[in-house]
């Protein structure tokens, strides 16, 4: 199993931040350009969300790559314990709200919200498999 965690004010600065370390260290792992790509949106996504979302000063985000390779889990972990529910409907052209968690749902085999042994708050979480 290969892990990695690394913490970031809750700024939108730091959501390229974000992107560009997950990026950087799935290549490392060489995890297959598609995982890659998909794992590098939900970051992206995830940190946004805890960012714009949440009265949070700090985000916690974790790597985990099984011990076969094949699975990535991908965990964002926020001080606001308020909880993440699917979003109800489609987003319209001119609403941002729930736009994110519905690219997270297409993405991820699958996803969900827990509270956070880390952070005080809540983790909002999403698992990719890694194909070839």
């Amino acid at each position: 199993m290969r892990e990695h965690w690394f913490g970031l004010p809750a700024l939108r600065t730091s959501v390229r931040s974000a992107r560009d370390t997950a990026r950087d260290l799935l290549r490392a792992w060489r995890l297959p350009g598609d995982t890659c790509c998909d794992a590098v949106l939900l970051i992206s996504e995830l940190t946004t969300n805890a960012v714009l979302h949440t009265g949070t000063g700090q985000v916690l985000c974790g790597l985990t790559l099984t011990g076969d390779g094949k699975r990535l889990r991908i965990e964002l972990h926020d001080e606001d314990s308020t909880p993440v529910r699917p979003p109800e409907h489609e987003a319209g052209p001119d609403e941002e709200s729930g736009r994110g968690l519905l690219l997270v749902r297409q993405l991820a085999e699958s996803w969900g919200s827990t509270r956070s042994t880390r952070a005080g708050g809540k983790v909002v979480w999403a698992e990719l498999t890694a194909h070839p």
